[in-house]
């Protein structure tokens, strides 16, 4: 039922954004250069790695030495404005389509995290990750890795169509407030080092 709810969601959500997706890639191009798309291998279900896409926010300016800037230097006024309003996530429902991604689910982050987890917090691949999700509707960016991780915890033990429905809703009244879109001092979250690490 879930997967079946994903992919309707997400083939008409497509079908309905043609329109602005296009606008949103001239601009990209426009604001960013090429490659409008950001590709990156995260960890999906079981940890199975999938190339996730989204819309580039990032510059690639880089120090004098040839190393990239930090990623605060490096976000553009209109990176930025994708990121607070989350239209930076919409090419994701190509994933959703594809069955690497859900709708709903814990947040797919990166690769070199997958051996810092507890075993509680791996759990949160026990499922496949999602566009939102519990810990994005209680907190986001604004909360530490592990409030985080408990949320996405208890997602998978409490998942159901209805709470789905409920975290879509919530995400839209998230999204609107722009709410939690970045850890104090961040531009989005500090690099996660294990359990016990300064998070914010």
């Amino acid at each position: 039922m879930k997967r079946l709810f994903d992919l309707v969601l997400a083939c008409l959500a497509l079908l309905l954004l043609s329109l602005p997706l296009l606008f949103l890639v001239w601009q990209a191009g426009r604001k960013l250069g090429s490659p409008v798309f950001f590709r990156q291998t995260r960890p999906g279900r079981y940890g199975r790695p999938f190339q996730m896409v989204k819309f580039r926010t990032m510059s690639d300016a880089r120090e004098p030495n040839g190393l990239l800037l930090p990623d605060a230097d490096r976000l553009t006024p209109f990176g930025r404005l994708m990121r607070s309003t989350s239209l930076d996530e919409l090419p994701e429902l190509w994933n959703v389509v594809k069955g690497e991604m859900s709708l709903v689910g814990p947040r797919p982050l990166l690769m070199e995290y997958l051996p810092l987890y507890t075993p509680e917090q791996a759990r949160r691949h026990e499922v496949r990750p999602g566009i939102t999700g519990w810990a994005q509707v209680n907190g986001r960016n604004a909360i530490s890795w592990e409030d985080k991780f408990a949320l996405d915890v208890w997602y998978v033990d409490n998942r159901s169509l209805w709470l789905d429905l409920r975290i879509l809703f919530l995400t839209v009244w998230r999204v609107v407030r722009r709410d939690g879109i970045s850890a104090a001092g961040e531009a989005t979250m500090p690099r996660f080092s294990g359990s016990g690490s300064a998070t914010s």
